[in-house]
């Protein structure tokens, strides 16, 4: 489902993602309300979701969304003018950020990502979303010591934060699916975050991304 209050802007991504056979837009919505009543009928396996919009914008939705049972993914696209409303989506739930600029391999392949449980960091913009962090004066987790991840750890962490679902994950290293659950898990409890996203800031902000 493609919500943006901007027509021209719906009708590029629609016709972008007709392109791509395994991906169907099940419908549209100009604003929030409008969103928020057809995710409710339609079930969309992925929300690509713009933030700024007229009444009901998308840090509205993705609050209505998480009082709701079993929300649908979402995935936000952004012209990246407000630092600190991205970041308000991430703590609000989103699986990721794309800009609106996006090629159309890596919008299909952001939408199979999320839709498959993953989540999606531009490495373009993760840096520029670490300096908005800090600059809200948050600091990484308070550990008794840096944490101490291994090898295997590492891998899956760089992984993480390139946007790559568990699934793939395990393919790339040539793991079962649930042992790399497992080291998410790991990792998000070494790392004190509460998501993949807060996972890879605060890898960041420890220089163990560098």
């Amino acid at each position: 489902m493609l919500v943006d209050d901007q027509r021209l802007v719906r009708e590029g991504i629609r016709g972008l993602l007709r392109l791509a056979d395994d991906v169907v837009v099940l419908g549209e919505a100009a604003d929030g309300h409008e969103a928020l009543e057809l995710i409710g009928r339609t079930r969309p396996d992925v929300v690509l979701l713009d933030l700024q919009m007229p009444g009901l914008d998308g840090i509205g939705v993705l609050g209505a969304l998480a009082e709701t049972e079993d929300p649908p993914p979402v995935l936000v696209l952004t012209t990246f003018d407000d630092d600190e409303l991205v970041l308000r989506a991430l703590g609000g739930g989103a699986r990721g950020y794309l800009l609106k600029d996006v090629s159309l391999d890596q919008l299909v392949a952001a939408v199979r990502t999320v839709a498959g449980g993953g989540t999606v960091a531009q490495p373009a913009v993760t840096d520029r979303l670490l300096r908005a962090w800090q600059r809200r004066g948050e600091e990484p987790p308070a550990l008794a010591a840096p944490p101490d991840l291994t090898t295997r750890e590492v891998d899956v962490l760089r992984l993480v934060a390139a946007g790559y679902a568990n699934r793939e994950i395990a393919t790339a290293l040539h793991l079962a699916e649930g042992t790399v659950k497992n080291h998410v898990s790991s990792l998000l409890l070494k790392l004190d975050a509460r998501d993949r996203t807060r996972a890879v800031l605060t890898a960041l902000t420890l220089g163990l991304l560098e």
